[in-house]
């Protein structure tokens, strides 16, 4: 997230993106700091949050009237349009009516004079192929916050940077195991980042340091993490445990369907990819099986990148390493043998999955029933 004071900014704001949180931070940030510097009483802000295309062109009315409104004693103002969502391809955004109506806002923006007036607008996702993104872009400052995803190979280095920043603003610390747990347990979403720091703050009380147990004790695990406890059983070699949270899983596949018992299927094939990988290191004397969080990943950097595979599926720093460092007393359970069997067990049941009628959680069952229950 940018710095407010890091560079001269144009009257004229957007601040867009997917990170819908990072998105409102960062422009309450910046209409306070305004507003601080500009003083008077005559700032607005203007709800751009419609539902249909009616709703949008009043909206650009209330617009119009507020840059075209001079404030009072000659002083200047701000004008917020909030949460826009008809900048990109929304169906209030592609309607006739909405189109020239920016269209010719961005025209209007074109020969405004912001001698007294500074606006500032923040919106979700907008088409930098319409005319008004490419005015604004041209006149004034975009700012884009794209949002984490798990794709990204460094998303995790880069919430660890914002968690760190968040817990001093509380005039806290946080262990370097108590932060990696917190970012594998809630994932890449600033929002849910932000309410569990606000919540581990608010746990500790007057002690500074936050601490694994911590995390532990109030802590959630959103869907992406419930599913990494399935990993976890798995790495366990715990059968019970593993069958639960199986259960768990196919339950919020039936729930959810973005999910599916494929997608359960890869995470366990990426779960076992990971211990053989770090079973390798460990062979090779890269990595040390006893050690803290922070020597486990200091050696983990160190491991020359020319002895990695380019493709990160198959390259261990590519893997959040937190995620290895738990796995780390868990490859002590399997031997590489049985690592590589379990490879094979998946991929079949990969071919029996989508091959086959075969009930999917009795096909899961039995594999890892196979995995875990047999012993070389």
């Amino acid at each position: 997230m940018p710095p407010a004071a890091a560079r001269q900014i144009a009257p004229l704001v957007l601040i867009c993106g997917e990170d819908d949180f990072g998105v409102k931070q960062r422009a309450k940030q910046l209409y306070l700091q305004w507003t601080e510097e500009l003083g008077g009483m005559d700032h607005e802000i203007i709800d751009a949050s419609v539902s249909h295309s009616g709703e949008a062109l009043k909206a650009l009315a209330k617009l119009r009237e507020a840059l075209q409104t001079l404030p009072f004693f000659g002083t200047a103002k701000v004008v917020w349009l909030q949460n826009c969502n008809f900048l990109g391809d929304e169906r209030a955004a592609s309607t006739q009516a909405v189109t020239e109506s920016l269209a010719n806002l961005a025209q209007e923006l074109k020969d405004f004079s912001w001698d007294n007036v500074r606006l500032l607008i923040s919106a979700g996702k907008v088409d930098k192929r319409k005319a008004f993104y490419r005015a604004l872009d041209k006149l004034g400052t975009v700012e884009a916050l794209a949002g984490w995803s798990v794709d990204d190979r460094d998303w995790a280095d880069q919430a660890e940077v914002w968690v760190r920043k968040a817990i001093r603003a509380r005039q806290k610390e946080i262990s370097d195991e108590a932060l990696a747990e917190l970012i594998t347990r809630v994932g890449p979403s600033t929002r849910q980042l932000d309410s569990e720091v606000e919540k581990l703050s608010l746990y500790v009380g007057d002690r500074q340091q936050i601490e694994a147990d911590d995390v532990e004790a109030v802590c959630i695990r959103n869907k992406a993490a419930r599913a990494f406890a399935l990993g976890d059983a798995l790495g366990d070699r715990d059968l019970p445990r593993l069958l639960r949270c199986l259960d768990e899983s196919l339950w919020e596949v039936k729930l959810d369907p973005q999910k599916s018992a494929i997608g359960l299927l890869y995470l366990l094939i990426g779960k076992v990819r990971a211990m053989i990988l770090l079973k390798e290191m460990l062979r090779e004397g890269w990595v040390k099986p006893d050690m803290d969080y922070n020597r486990f990943k200091a050696q983990l950097e160190r491991v020359p990148a020319s002895q990695l595979p380019e493709d990160k599926r198959f390259n261990p720093q590519a893997i959040n390493p937190y995620v290895l460092y738990k796995a780390l007393p868990q490859v002590k359970r399997y031997t590489a043998d049985e690592l590589v069997r379990a490879m094979d067990l998946l991929f079949q049941c990969n071919h029996r999955l989508v091959s086959s009628s075969l009930d999917e959680s009795l096909v899961l069952q039995q594999t890892l029933v196979q995995i875990v229950g047999a012993r070389a």
